[in-house]
């Protein structure tokens, strides 16, 4: 499946949105997890592959020139207009999927399979328990959207500076701690530091945390440790790792799961 880009629209210094339309999206079909993402293939500026492509077009493809897969949660998926919007963090140059971004323009195209995902913020619960980075936020903007106006919902948002902040439109009561890397003496612990010191609502709660690998396992522990979460009702998952790339953590990730395991 492909579709073009329709608009990109910058949301922070960091953060842009991309829509995507046309391509083969009638054949789309959302859904229902406030989590699904997609399965990309984003393409280095110099190969020679076009979108859309097949397995033959990557036969005897130096390694450097092929796609390279990288998963990105669905910000939004619009039905009626079929428009497939994805927010993506862009470093300037620096990795495949930022970059595409950064230099996207309407009639680029992107190459992807899905949907996948899993999570959608309970109904049966008093609260909702929402923590992570930018690299959440297309993810939990989803599910406060979802959320009804009765709803309420802490979220824990850690950017770099109060020029990052977003808006997370909702019709739930939604509050908002934002917290910020620059100026902190260790920027690894402002955001589990800031959950683990925390006053909750009472009643019971659902748990989405996703983002930074260390600073979701510290959140991981904590919670399961001091706060009783259940792991299978919650979902906490990292998405990078810090000083890794995205090939990097790759390699690594099955083995640091394991050990998160061992934790609690």
């Amino acid at each position: 499946m492909y579709a073009e880009v329709h608009e990109v629209q910058k949301l922070s210094p960091t953060l842009l949105r991309v829509v995507l339309a046309g391509g083969t999206l009638d054949a789309f079909e959302g859904s229902p997890a406030t989590d699904a993402y997609i399965n990309a293939q984003f393409l280095p500026q110099e190969s020679p592959v076009v979108v859309p492509f097949d397995s033959a077009d990557l036969d005897g493809l130096d390694p450097q020139l092929r796609p390279k897969p990288r998963r990105f949660t669905i910000r939004q998926w619009d039905a009626d207009q079929r428009h497939l919007a994805i927010d993506f963090v862009s470093h300037g140059d620096d990795g495949y999927a930022g970059s595409w971004a950064n230099r996207a323009q309407p009639g680029d195209r992107l190459q992807f399979s899905g949907p996948g995902g899993s999570y959608r913020p309970s109904p049966h619960v008093d609260w909702h328990l929402f923590a992570g980075d930018e690299s959440a936020f297309g993810a939990i903007g989803a599910s406060l959207e979802v959320l009804p106006a009765n709803a309420h919902a802490l979220v824990f948002a850690i950017v770099d500076s109060p020029a990052h902040e977003i808006d997370f439109p909702s019709n739930a009561q939604v509050t908002v701690r934002w917290l910020y890397r620059n100026g902190a003496d260790n920027p690894d612990l402002v955001l589990p530091n800031a959950v683990a010191s925390a006053d909750f609502p009472d009643g019971t709660f659902d748990v989405f945390v996703h983002g930074e690998a260390a600073e979701v396992r510290a959140i991981r522990k904590h919670l399961v440790a001091e706060r009783g979460v259940d792991l299978n009702t919650a979902s906490i998952s990292p998405y990078w790792r810090r000083k890794h790339t995205d090939e990097d953590w790759r390699r690594v990730k099955r083995s640091w799961m394991a050990e998160q395991l061992q934790d609690v």
